[in-house]
């Protein structure tokens, strides 16, 4: 094959649909062949540590290939990487040579090293080698510095190839992270006599933190939790379904109106066993006994649920720590006799902490006056009404966090 159509061979690499460890192996087999040479090395820049580590070789033996790294401060590659074609023409003498006990072993005598650059920034350095002394002349300069400038490229564009599969991977488990948590949200509210409730959940990216759910316990009690889970993709949502799924299995098996502060405590210690450094699970938990109107509560880090009642406002406030943070965090439990009329807002902080785009904050406040104005509305309507304020204060400025809202207002006489 002719030397142009060698390197016409090179370029083709660029346009491949490649992997990095592929392309250096033919990029060096391809040196060879086109340089007429005895073997090939290519090292690639580590920008981090500064060293030029051996990524592929051909003709060389696993022990030349293994000796170790060439700093960028080395005076071969420095000058190589300034523009020159650095030509040693006995490596076994030359006291530039970092290995000569290696390269002679190896049978290497005269080296030509030049730079591969993409866009004038050096990425590497392609060398050839010989058996012969002093083998190298203008030719063989202007013929591998032909094949460092196609090599640089490709190497470019397999580099870009693998982080565009690595982006399809991370894109790959962001949508099963949104699959696993669009199906632990609930598709309805419950229906239950005496009580309207509405609820709805509105993703700010393809996965998010926040989990509500609603669990009917025996036949006069009704379990109501909303959460954030502080951690990212697939590992965030797996742990959000098994947090779930814990606290389901406890209000089926274990709840007892005395002892609500206990199983707060349980809930606390499986976080803190499947959190991780900078994970932890903010919670409201609450159970409304719909048969004698009580609401018990407690408040793990979240945004306190809202009582209105009679015009006025109450923060459900009484709790403890975030989960999954300290193993012996204690637990305050509130209970309270709910009257007709009343009116439970829960929310996650995305409701509140929408931003418009001069990056003012809608806030609480904007929050209840919006939910103060509607008050008379059934629950899905105040909802509705609630977030269409916002949209309007936000416009079509991106938001940054879900936002989830259940509101649960009491008709039962009492």
């Amino acid at each position: 094959m002719k030397i142009d159509e060698r390197i016409y061979e090179i370029g083709t690499y660029a346009a491949g649909s490649f992997s990095l460890a592929e392309v250096l192996d033919k990029l060096a087999e391809a040196a060879v062949k086109i340089t007429l040479v005895k073997a090939c090395s290519i090292r690639l820049l580590d920008e981090a540590s500064g060293d030029l580590k051996m990524r592929s070789t051909y003709g060389l033996s696993d022990e030349y290939r293994n000796k170790g790294v060439v700093s960028k401060e080395d005076e071969v590659i420095k000058k190589a990487f300034d523009g020159e074609a650095m030509v040693l023409d006995d490596m076994r003498v030359d006291k530039r040579v970092k290995y000569r006990e290696a390269a002679t072993r190896e049978g290497l005598v005269s080296q030509l090293t030049v730079a591969m650059k993409f866009r004038d920034k050096p990425i590497g350095v392609l060398r050839i080698y010989s058996p012969e002394p002093k083998r190298f002349n203008e030719n063989d300069i202007s013929l591998a510095r032909a094949v460092a400038s196609q090599c640089a490229i490709a190497i470019t564009n397999a580099r870009l190839y693998s982080e565009a599969i690595e982006g399809s991977r991370i894109a790959e488990q962001v949508r099963l992270a949104g699959i696993i948590q669009r199906r632990m949200i609930p598709e309805a509210a419950p229906v239950i006599e005496g009580l309207d409730i509405g609820a709805t959940y509105v993703p700010c990216f393809e996965v998010g933190g926040d989990l509500y759910d609603f669990f009917k316990i025996g036949e006069n009690h009704l379990a109501i939790g909303i959460a954030d889970v502080i951690g990212k993709g697939l590992p965030a949502a797996i742990m959000m379904s098994s947090f779930r799924g814990v606290v389901k299995a406890y209000f089926d098996c274990a709840y007892n109106e005395e002892e609500f502060s206990p199983l707060v405590k349980k809930f606390n210690s499986f976080a803190c066993d499947e959190c991780r450094d900078g994970e932890f699970i903010t919670f409201f938990n609450s159970v409304i006994d719909y048969k004698n109107w009580r609401l018990n509560y407690c408040n793990c880090g979240h945004e306190p649920t809202i009582l209105i009642r009679d015009g006025g406002v109450i923060d459900l406030d009484k709790g403890g720590l975030v989960l999954g943070v300290d193993r012996g965090a204690d637990y305050e439990t509130g209970c309270l006799k709910l009257k007709k009329g009343d009116c439970l807002i829960y929310y996650t902080d995305g409701l509140i902490d929408a931003q418009n785009y001069d990056g003012d904050i809608w806030t609480r406040e904007r929050m209840l006056e919006a939910a103060m104005k509607f008050i008379d509305c059934p629950a899905d309507q105040m909802i509705n009404n609630i977030l269409a304020y916002r949209r309007r204060f936000v416009g079509l400025a991106k938001q940054i966090d879900d936002t989830s809202i259940i509101i649960v207002k009491v008709n039962a006489e009492i």
